[in-house]
């Protein structure tokens, strides 16, 4: 790991979780390409709170024109439960109508377990958005968060029933290996995650130094002035790696997840 991701981690521990370390000088150049990272993981308002907690840190040496451009992309971070999704999906359709049914029911129990079903929207949102984009930060310090918070009221039990009826046990339990291996915390603080994996730290490494970021102007197809459809080669063969990282976690919702998106970009052909 080199310095850029050693202040990266270390920023955000401290602005996610409060954790205690010291920030290593760095040249102008590398802030910067810290701050993409940043960027590229959608994680601005948990770094701006990191920030401010090394204050009075030596090696926070930020230059001026670095500190005021990150003043101008202030924005105030949503609350815990703002920060839940409301609704979830799986790209399979026999493993949506699974996770439909799981909801539906839970919520129609006589023993209805809210932040149980909090929980599992969090890790599948966090495993959708992992098959697409790759290693999702935001989405797994906000599971981190609720585990602290709120963890004592989830239904282990059953999250773990729900978790291998829709097969995404061991994609959960990567994102635990996340929080572990990454953000500190302790084994018994997440229950579904039964053994260790080493690849946990490494796919976050690789996701984190990732500084191509998706935009809404992304295409995958596009159909030029004659007719003919011509693909962005890069982009698909960029998001096929993505979805190849976590074959082995999910191998059903990973393919259909992939699958989806190709069919999606057929049919969002731009003139």
């Amino acid at each position: 790991m080199d310095i850029i991701q050693r202040n990266f981690f270390r920023i955000m521990c401290s602005g996610a979780f409060a954790t205690p370390s010291s920030l290593e000088a760095m040249s102008a150049f590398k802030w910067r390409r810290l701050i993409q990272m940043v960027e590229a993981q959608q994680v601005m308002p948990i770094f701006i709170h990191g920030i401010e907690r090394h204050a009075m840190d030596e090696g926070l040496n930020l230059p001026e024109t670095i500190i005021a451009e990150i003043r101008d992309k202030h924005e105030e971070r949503k609350t815990l439960v703002e920060r839940i999704p409301k609704s979830v999906r799986l790209s399979n359709t026999f493993l949506n109508r699974r996770l439909k049914k799981v909801i539906y029911n839970e919520l129609h129990s006589i023993d209805t377990s809210t932040e149980t079903l909090d929980l599992l929207k969090i890790i599948v949102s966090n495993s959708e958005t992992m098959f697409t984009r790759g290693m999702n930060l935001g989405g797994i310090i906000t599971m981190g968060e609720y585990l602290r918070t709120r963890g004592n009221k989830v239904d282990f039990v059953k999250l773990d029933n729900w978790l291998k009826a829709l097969r995404l046990y061991a994609m959960a339990e990567l994102q635990g290996n996340v929080l572990i291996s990454v953000f500190g915390f302790e084994e018994d603080e997440i229950p579904f995650v039964s053994k260790s994996d080493s690849n946990a730290y490494q796919l976050t490494l690789r996701s984190i130094s990732d500084l191509a970021k998706d935009t809404a102007h992304e295409w995958h197809f596009r159909q030029n002035a004659v007719g003919f459809v011509k693909n962005n080669s890069a982009v698909l063969h960029r998001n096929a790696r993505r979805s190849l990282r976590y074959i082995r976690y999910a191998p059903l919702e990973t393919t259909s997840n992939f699958v989806s998106n190709f069919v999606r970009s057929l049919s969002e052909i731009e003139e």
